[in-house]
């Protein structure tokens, strides 16, 4: 079966500078795509040419079949919620969701009906006459949501929907807005840069660097098998270090560090790796601080963050590599001695990578 919306190989440059390149994503009817990265990553470049704002230099957009590539973004059926929502200060609640339909030619009764069912879409139902500057931050993006929804849109598209309101509002309006999404099941397109976000939103994330699509998969496999090192890093939290591959042992792949050997799960080992120099990445949870001899690998406690039920232990170790390790607050000092070694009970989250992978 053909995909709902798809991006086949969009490409846009600007004097020169690559914003996207052959990005090609998929999304099936009624699902929820996130488009995460830093800053410069394309994805909001993306977002612009699935909307119509921007012309690619190459590539196609099709929903349902059809190819919308050539259409202005006023034929295109699409709902978008701005970073910033866009709203008119000087009109009501009402106001502002009936003018687009006004502008489509939408009549008076059907106009009045339509902001009646998208206000009660999101929840605001009855709140028509309210005054823009009377609403809290996650009420005025309630009725942005209900603005681009009035028209029946065939995508919603998110642009950083709550980039703008403070961490505490931010948590309780994602949780209203994830709600509305799944209500209503419109296949849904969003621009983060904040990884729980797209985690807590999306049922499928596409990261993004320097304009290319880095991978794209389900937030759990996303976290627990990335594809190149940046994935890793950008995806939770990563530390690194040089390793060399020695060789495999059954299910078993064996690496020098330092000044010990790990024997590591075959299946947290890209298949791409051979003896040789590696890198390995290592999520907090995927180490264990014990007592410095045997296999540990041997190094200094530098820093320390609390996290309430747990805390973030940064071990120098004797080649100079900063590694990242979860353990009980109290667990050791600042500038104690310890072992680090692979913890069974994490079931991954230790990575190996050729070195040419960094690229």
């Amino acid at each position: 079966m053909a995909p709902f919306l798809e991006l086949d190989g969009l490409t846009k440059r600007f004097d020169g500078t690559t914003a996207a390149e052959d990005v090609s994503l998929a999304l099936e009817r009624g699902g929820i795509l996130a488009l995460l990265g830093p800053s410069g990553s394309g994805k909001t470049t993306t977002l612009r040419m699935l909307a119509g704002f921007e012309r690619p230099d190459a590539g196609r957009v099709r929903v349902d079949g059809e190819d919308v590539t050539p259409l202005a973004p006023e034929r295109r059926r699409f709902g978008m919620v701005f970073q910033h929502y866009a709203l008119f200060p000087h009109l009501d609640v009402g106001a502002n969701i009936a003018f687009g339909l006004e502008a489509l030619g939408w009549s008076r009764d059907d106009t009045e009906r339509r902001v009646r069912e998208s206000l009660a879409q999101v929840d605001l139902a009855g709140m028509e006459r309210r005054r823009i500057a009377q609403l809290s931050g996650g009420q005025q993006q309630r009725v942005a949501l209900a603005r681009a929804l009035a028209p029946e849109p065939r995508v919603l598209l998110l642009d950083e929907p709550l980039s703008n309101l403070d961490p505490a509002l931010r948590e309780r309006t994602r949780d209203e807005l994830r709600n509305v999404i799944r209500r209503v099941g419109i296949t849904t397109v969003l621009v983060t840069h904040e990884q729980e976000e797209a985690f807590d939103l999306a049922d499928r994330v596409a990261v993004l660097r320097l304009g290319r699509v880095q991978q794209v998969d389900t937030p759990d496999a996303l976290y627990a098998a990335p594809a190149t090192p940046f994935v890793a890093r950008f995806v939770g939290r990563s530390s690194s270090m040089t390793v060399n591959v020695i060789g495999e042992q059954g299910d078993r792949v064996e690496v020098r560090l330092e000044n010990t050997t790990w024997d590591l799960r075959r299946d947290e080992v890209a298949a791409e790796v051979t003896p040789g120099p590696a890198l390995l990445l290592a999520r907090p949870e995927a180490l264990w601080l014990t007592a410095p001899g045997g296999r540990s690998l041997a190094g200094t406690v530098a820093d320390r963050r609390f996290l309430g039920a747990s805390a973030l232990f940064t071990v120098r170790t004797a080649g100079g590599a900063l590694l990242e390790v979860s353990a009980p607050p109290h667990a050791v000092e600042v500038g104690a001695t310890v072992g680090i070694l692979p913890s069974r009970r994490s079931g991954g989250g230790i990575h190996l990578f050729p070195p040419e992978a960094e690229q």
